[in-house]
């Protein structure tokens, strides 16, 4: 179904986005691995995929930063000779704290890495997606999003924003056969939920109607399927896989 299709997606050394840019590498994807913090880890996973006989490259750098995404697609069309049918924005950062303790730097932080890499990804992918009249933007969110979290404000705040730019791009794209969906995952078991205590992971999973709590590949599976034929008439959502939560 994706043979040969290019795939980014952001945030994709571990976690969320390991998981996502590997369940379309196994589809026939060529996909392009992207990370910020640590270069050993992405290549680490790039040759990973490699070794797996998948078609791949990989990008290290902040792209929140503007001129850094745009050597991105230049690095992309250099690679493989075209720019990504399908853009999964999945990285960002997270903070818990007070919002008393949110200084100005902490807060733009967190905005710039979690809100402007997705902008300057769409900014620059979207021209070549108009110009085929074809294709897919799926933006990865949180439930905190939806419905904001308590010692998590600059956080939801910028997963909320994330969701207000997929609904309003998917109005103005849609004419052009070009869908944009987000995820609002719920609690996913990753290095970002890593800090809670098994005690509050235990009190959280109380909660969830499913008992427990989420795996990487259920949001792979879901960016599979929104990406697909199957969700053809799917667009402007913010789909939430919280196992019932909210």
């Amino acid at each position: 179904m994706y043979q040969n299709e290019i795939v980014l997606v952001t945030g994709s050394s571990r976690g969320i986005g390991k998981a996502i840019a590997y369940a379309f590498a196994k589809k026939g994807a060529k996909v392009v691995l992207n990370a910020a913090t640590s270069e050993e880890r992405l290549i680490n996973t790039y040759t990973e995929f490699v070794n797996e006989g998948f078609t791949t490259t990989h990008f290290f750098g902040d792209l929140s930063d503007f001129d850094t995404t745009k050597a991105l697609f230049h690095h992309i069309q250099s690679e493989f000779g075209d720019l990504p049918s399908i853009i999964i924005n999945n990285a960002g950062i997270s903070h818990v704290g007070l919002f008393t303790d949110t200084i100005p730097e902490l807060w733009s932080k967190i905005l710039n890495i979690n809100l402007n890499s997705v902008y300057n990804c769409c900014y620059l992918g979207t021209p070549s997606m108009i110009s085929k009249h074809q294709g897919t933007i799926i933006n990865i969110t949180s439930i905190w999003g939806n419905v904001g979290a308590s010692c998590e404000v600059a956080y939801s705040t910028s997963k909320a924003a994330i969701n207000g730019l997929t609904k309003s791009l998917a109005k103005e794209l849609g004419p052009s056969n070009i869908r944009v969906n987000a995820v609002a995952c719920g609690w996913i078991d990753t290095d970002m939920t890593s800090c809670y205590s098994e005690e509050e992971k235990a009190a959280f999973v109380e909660e969830i109607p499913l008992c427990r709590t989420g795996q990487t590949e259920d949001i792979a599976n879901t960016c599979l399927y929104l990406a697909s034929p199957a969700a053809s008439y799917v667009t402007g959502q913010i789909l939430t896989v919280d196992g019932g939560l909210l």
